[in-house]
């Protein structure tokens, strides 16, 4: 780290050769107002700068004529000539208006970002500059952990398996899109982040809409939508390659290169990177890649096509389970502890792991019709491949087994593998599966945007999609075993298994969707309005394998469709050049999860499985000045008939099912954030939110059927009142960015987050003397960095350094709740102590 400062002072000596400067102010067509933060770059290079709050910027230019191209999130985009003829060129007032598309590019014409000051939500966008400099090895939803509401965690800790929550609701209630392509699971609305663990080298922009959003396809999201936006068209002739180290054997590579856009409309850009790393976490070894390809192109004035594919496959050590604080505290490796881990034959192996490759293509056409009308299409395919590793057979990784070589120890796996060996052909006793989750998805969205009049704005969509999903599991390792014996195929019940082979279940998940959006949007001086009506048919079909034979009919289940439906509206008002407030009200239902409808894991249809209704409201201020940016909303979600699920083991041995309604829950805060920059040099920022979210009223009289329908029990759920667990109810920080040399920035920012219960299923509280969930203890986190910019050799480069926790704090992250609900009988996680990272890199 000292060689590392030490080099860091001496190019602070590096000079920049220019021939002139060139200065001006951009500003807003709708406010009149100063746009700060907007990009300024020269055309055909990698030179560029940021206005200030005053919207103000300065640019030293290496050529006294040129072109600068001025971009902001929100709003189209503009080319200004200069002509340095002296010293300095002022190009005085610079006017964007704001782009209904979000941004110039036709990747995302498929849908809408917000605009500030216009779209009636709350909302938070990062640039590409704020993730770049602060990733470093933090999981990408890390990037959002300063974002009123929002909480980002690493779960076990493993590569990319971060987890992402806002106002309260777990990540399958918050819709997630990739320029504009909804990547959601199609079965269970999760996202696996470790499936896009590269994206973060390719992304232009990310924006977090919380509640409703403004997403124009149909995704019923009760939380808040993330958009992310990757590079495009846009991109100017160059590239630039990075390299960075970190803790734990942290290491980065990556290049990317882009053609810029030819005199025929072609352009071109290519990105790839590989990490690697041993893993904060005992057993969480890892090996990543990314690759990212667009290929654009202009067919004369009214059509352009761009065809975009990224993909991130890895492989990663998993730490599965949560442990007891006691466990953590006896363990010499302390909060680094992770039981799910071996050695066999003097290596490391994972008894627990992920590996997954999602590659996501798309083939994007816009259309302008007209003056007035504009037409957006996206095809898109993604196929997934890959699972999660674990164990079969006889359970030999308890914590004090023999087969660990003392208490708390690495599992001995030779040792297993001898006692297989010594069982010759009666096959393998314990061995190490896979679950896999292979999948292929195909959609369409198409957006209609036409002016009626001046002031109104139609908007008309369709969103089909299909998803066929293959879920068994095979073995990877039989640990020294001829065989390993499995009779869960009814087709095959003497199965023999070898590496490859499928045991335990074998099934398909098939959905299909199909949606359709209509959106009105009147905005005329200071004062915008929509109405949206939105609605789908998600269609579920289940194929069982295993427990249905070849020839048995019911081998494929029939469709079970659930109509759902959604109407939104807001209103956002200018009531002075600084000054507005906006509000929004909305209602949709949404199609219970796919194991919701089959229940048992066979192809028995669930006749009671209903849609989730939402129902949220929100009312919120925003202010800008020159100095100051600041917004404040407070909101109201209630979630009704949430799809769960409540499985009986009988004493004979057969399965009982009850599916569970009236589990309603209400979730209301107050959301407030702002950033204010006395001068260029400096940006304070800060954010709070106070949460409110608990569940509504206990659930009474519910039955409990056997596989005959034959009812065999009831059990009363006692939750009312009780806190919504694993999410922070409350959180703030504050963010300090200072130049204090020449293009050289710190930067620190302070996160407490607190009022944080442990997590539970509702459907264990069935005791009425239950009480209220484990209370985790409050606690803060600070990350500093260090970014330099700098010229070598005549080109653009940049040095960054982050170190995350500096202070080492140890803190509870995430809590399973326990059976006194206390400390010690909670199983937990632990954030990360002290880590860091310093990267360099080459613009050309």
């Amino acid at each position: 780290m000292r060689k590392l400062l030490l080099l860091a002072m001496f190019l602070t000596s590096a000079t920049i050769f220019a021939q002139g400067t060139v200065t001006g102010v951009v500003m807003d067509s709708q406010t009149s107002g100063p746009l700060p933060g907007a990009n300024v770059m020269v055309v055909g290079t990698n030179n560029g700068t940021m206005t200030d709050f005053d919207g103000n910027f300065t640019l030293n230019v290496a050529e006294s004529e040129g072109t600068i191209k001025i971009t902001f999130v929100g709003y189209t985009s503009k080319e200004v000539k200069f002509n340095v003829t002296g010293d300095t060129q002022d190009l005085g007032q610079i006017v964007l208006g704001a782009d209904d598309n979000a941004l110039d590019e036709i990747v995302v014409t498929s849908f809408s970002l917000a605009i500030d000051r216009k779209t009636p939500v709350a909302v938070s966008t990062i640039s590409a500059a704020e993730i770049e400099t602060k990733i470093g090895n933090q999981e990408f939803p890390e990037v959002l952990k300063s974002t009123p509401g929002v909480y980002a965690n690493k779960a076990g800790g493993g590569f990319g398996d971060a987890e992402l929550r806002m106002r309260g609701f777990e990540g399958e209630n918050i819709a997630v899109m990739i320029n504009g392509v909804p990547v959601n699971d199609m079965e269970n609305g999760r996202v696996y982040w470790s499936n896009w663990a590269g994206l973060s080298d390719v992304t232009r922009t990310m924006q977090t809409q919380r509640g409703l959003g403004a997403a124009k396809v149909a995704v019923p999201s009760i939380a808040g939508t993330v958009n992310v936006v990757t590079k495009t068209t846009d991109a100017e002739k160059g590239g630039s390659i990075y390299a960075a180290t970190g803790n734990d054997g942290y290491t980065k590579f990556g290049a990317t290169v882009s053609t810029g856009k030819s005199e025929n409309g072609l352009a071109a850009t290519v990105s790839a990177s590989r990490t690697v790393g041993d893993g904060y976490v005992d057993g969480t070894e890892f090996i990543g890649y990314n690759y990212f390809v667009n290929i654009a192109k202009e067919f004369g004035e009214d059509h352009e096509l761009s065809f975009t594919a990224f993909g991130a496959p890895q492989r990663h050590g998993q730490r599965q389970n949560r442990y007891t604080i006691e466990t953590y505290r006896e363990s010499e490796r302390g909060i680094k502890f992770n039981g799910d881990w071996g050695y066999l034959n003097g290596q490391v192996t994972h008894i627990e792991d992920n590996f997954y490759h999602k590659p996501q293509m798309s083939l994007n056409h816009y259309w302008d019709i007209n003056e007035n009308t504009e037409l957006s299409t996206a095809l898109y395919a993604s196929f997934g491949t890959g699972g999660g590793g674990g164990w079969a057979g006889t359970n030999k990784f308890g914590l004090d087994s023999k087969y660990r070589d003392g208490y708390l120890q690495p599992v001995n796996l030779d040792l297993i593998v001898d006692e297989n060996i010594e069982r010759g052909a009666d096959g393998s006793e314990t061995i190490l599966r896979a679950s896999r989750n292979d999948h292929n998805w195909y959609g369409a969205l198409s957006t209609l945007s036409t002016d009626l009049t001046d002031d109104i704005e139609l908007l008309a969509g369709i969103d089909l999609r299909y998803y066929k999903g293959e879920h068994f599991q095979e073995v990877t390792d039989l640990l020294g075993g001829q065989y390993y014996f499995d009779d869960s195929n009814v087709n095959n019940p003497i199965n023999l298994a070898k590496v490859g082979d499928k045991i335990s279940y074998n099934n398909d998940g098939i959905v299909l969707w199909e949606g359709g959006f209509l959106q009105g949007e009147y905005s005329k001086d200071d004062l915008d309005i929509f109405v949206s009506l939105a609605a789908s048919n998600t269609s579920y079909k289940r194929v069982d394998y295993f427990n249905n034979l070849d020839s048995d009919p019911n081998q494929e289940s029939d469709y079970a469709n659930f109509f759902g439906y959604q109407i939104k509206g807001g209103a956002n008002y200018n009531f002075t050049r600084t000054s507005g407030v906006f509000a929004n009200i909305g209602y949709f239902e949404r199609a219970p999860f796919f194991d919701a409808v089959f229940l048992n894991f066979v192809n028995d249809l669930n006749p009671d499985a209903e849609n989730q209704k939402i129902f949220s409201t929100e009312l919120g201020y925003t202010y800008r000045s020159s100095v100051l940016r600041a917004n404040v909303n407070v909101y109201r979600t209630n979630w009704r008939d949430r799809s769960l699920i409540y499985s009986y083991n009988n004493p004979d041995g057969s399965l009982g099912v009850a599916n569970i309604l009236g589990v309603n829950a209400v979730h209301q805060g107050l959301e407030l954030d702002f950033e204010y920059r006395p001068f260029e040099e400096l940006s304070i920022t800060g954010f709070a939110s106070f949460g409110d979210y608990r569940w509504e009223s206990d659930v009474t009289g519910v039955q409990i059927f056997d596989e005959e329908q034959n009812l065999i029990d009831e059990i009363n759920l006692f939750i009312e009142d009780t806190k919504v667990g694993g999410t922070p109810q409350t959180t703030a920080g504050l963010g300090v960015d200072y130049e204090f040399l020449t293009d050289m920035r710190l930067r620190a920012n302070y996160n407490y987050f607190g009022d944080f219960w442990s997590d539970f299923d509702p459907v264990s509280r069935t005791n009425p003397d239950a009480g209220e969930t484990w209370k985790l203890p409050d606690f803060g986190t600070l990350d500093v960095g260090l970014s330099y910019d700098f010229s070598v050799a005549g080109f653009d480069a940049a040095l960054n350094a982050n170190v995350y926790n500096i202070t080492d704090t140890e803190y509870i992250a995430n809590a399973q709740n326990g059976l006194q609900n206390n400390a010690r009988t909670a199983l937990v996680w632990y954030g990360f102590g002290r880590t860091y990272t310093v990267g360099a890199k080459l613009n050309f």
